[in-house]
């Protein structure tokens, strides 16, 4: 316990964390400092969805460790090219620009969607809409972005340029539509709002004002995608596309690494000198997060993940129909919420004892993101622990 008294006595008290130490972690599966086991439901938080210690991240990370670590964006790797051509094979992209997170990733889609129009001398249009309960990051940009009150108190005043909006309401998207706008950002699932997915028809409505008013499209998929709804990214789950994407969490599988994803067109906003990184893309991050993307986008494995993705979500809606303190079930593929009466952290609590790790947000949501490579058997154990705790 002895690291759980320093870290309490030196770092800072910004986490209300669980009161474990862990010390070693292989699949889906955690051991803490006394040894006792859990089986991991939250992954880092959607981030190691490949599990803890996959040989074949674990590899690529020693080898590239053993080669070449950093040099810095001034010359090239052979690991940043070989990871932004992979991406934009697999996307609708021709450009990448490698962060250290989710939230730089975010920042850097903010600043290219402004310049884009500035750079036309279009100087009025730097508003971005984004959604109400969406979440983007903590930078200042990115706190300013994100539609959530509470995380912003403290930090006042916030940066200008950002309008918020109710999420899935169309009309709402288009009376704040005007010539100041620059760009429409949106979580095709919101994560931390609560494990809200877009509707189906809303996303394509999105996209069609977008292009009627000629103003960029932004997903954040930071935790969404990564084949965590079951589709190596959120967006082709509605056949709808952005001109802008944001990943990070589950790319690096526990590396920091993040990435803004971008058309040729809405690329050019960015030139030499208008944004850099001293860290982003990295030999090592970049080498890790190239493996995890060849397991994840292949076919059969989106297949399973969709597979018990469907089999879960149908495991908690039993749930729902036996228990009265269920309110609801929603998400896509394995990130799914279920939401309670009320206290959610009574259940992440009790399900922690029983050897469960998940979290709650919102106060009333049980948010489940486990390794992608969860079986049914560990999904059946988890609902029957859940199950006797309602």
């Amino acid at each position: 316990m002895d690291s759980i008294k320093r870290t309490d006595d030196f770092v800072f008290q910004t986490y209300l964390r669980q009161g474990k130490a862990f010390v070693r972690g292989e699949g889906t599966r955690l051991w803490d400092e006394d040894g006792k086991e859990y089986t991991d439901f939250l992954a880092g938080i959607a981030v190691c969805s490949l599990g803890h210690c996959h040989p074949k991240i674990t590899e690529a990370i020693s080898r590239q460790a053993a080669k070449l670590v950093h040099v810095s964006n001034l010359f090239y790797t052979l690991p940043q090219a070989d990871l932004a051509s992979r991406l934009c094979e697999k996307s609708f992209a021709d450009r990448v620009f490698f962060a250290n997170s989710g939230a730089e990733a975010n920042e850097a889609a903010i600043k290219l969607a402004r310049r884009y129009f500035q750079k036309k001398g279009e100087k009025q249009r730097y508003h971005i809409i984004t959604m109400q309960q969406s979440f983007h990051g903590r930078t200042m940009a990115t706190l300013s972005a994100t539609g959530q009150d509470k995380i912003k108190d403290g930090f006042y005043p916030l940066l200008d340029g950002f309008l918020h909006v109710p999420f899935n309401d169309i009309d709402a998207l288009e009376k704040r539509m005007d010539e100041t706008v620059c760009a429409v950002m949106l979580e095709p699932v919101q994560g931390e709002g609560g494990i809200i997915p877009a509707d189906k028809h809303y996303l394509k409505a999105v996209r069609e004002l977008c292009n009627q008013r000629e103003t960029l499209l932004i997903f954040d998929e930071i935790q969404c995608g990564m084949g965590r709804c079951g589709t190596l990214f959120a967006h082709q789950l509605y056949n709808v596309t952005p001109d802008i994407m944001t990943l990070a969490k589950a790319l690096g599988n526990g590396l920091p690494i993040g990435a803004m994803l971008a058309t040729e067109a809405a690329a050019t906003g960015f030139d030499f000198g208008s944004h850099a990184t001293t860290f982003g893309g990295t030999p090592l991050a970049t080498a890790a997060a190239l493996e995890v993307l060849n397991i994840i986008s292949d076919t059969s494995f989106l297949a399973a993940v969709r597979e018990k993705g469907l089999y879960f979500k149908s495991r908690l809606e039993a749930l729902k129909t036996t228990h009265s303190r269920v309110v609801d079930v929603r998400g896509e593929g394995l990130l799914l919420g279920l939401e309670v009466d009320k206290d959610a952290g009574f259940f992440v609590g009790e399900l922690m004892k029983k050897g469960f790790i998940i979290n709650g947000i919102q106060d009333k949501v049980l948010r489940f993101a486990p390794p992608l490579i969860i079986e049914t058997k560990e999904i059946d154990r988890l609902v029957s622990a859940l199950d006797s705790l309602l």
